[in-house]
């Protein structure tokens, strides 16, 4: 399971409508940085019939079953911190990072 918060939903919601087309947002790994594996956010336009689909506050995440095994149970939320804003990442499956965050181990 990906959840989404009501924040996440909203600012991917708020991207889909502003670029006018798109099923949702992809979310997946691939292997970078230090610790080994780095998330990956792409818009959805032509669904691979592999994908595993969740839906929260109408905005549709696609994970492929590879990277689900990393993601699963991942929060995804939509955060300000004064000038800083971003995606930020809760997963469970997540043993350690490395120091500047770019990458993490499971």
């Amino acid at each position: 399971m990906i959840n989404l918060t009501e924040n996440a939903a909203a600012h991917i919601g708020n991207y889909l409508k502003n670029r006018g087309k798109g099923a949702g947002i992809r979310i997946g790994v691939k292997t970078s940085g230090c610790s080994g594996l780095a998330y990956v956010l792409e818009f959805v336009d032509d669904i691979d019939v592999h994908d595993v689909v969740f839906e929260h506050f109408g905005v549709k995440v696609f994970v492929d079953p590879k990277s689900l095994v990393y993601l699963d149970g991942l929060e995804m939320d939509y955060v300000k911190n004064g000038l800083n804003e971003g995606f930020e990442f809760n997963n469970p499956n997540k043993k350690g990072e490395c120091g500047c965050g770019e990458s993490f181990t499971v």
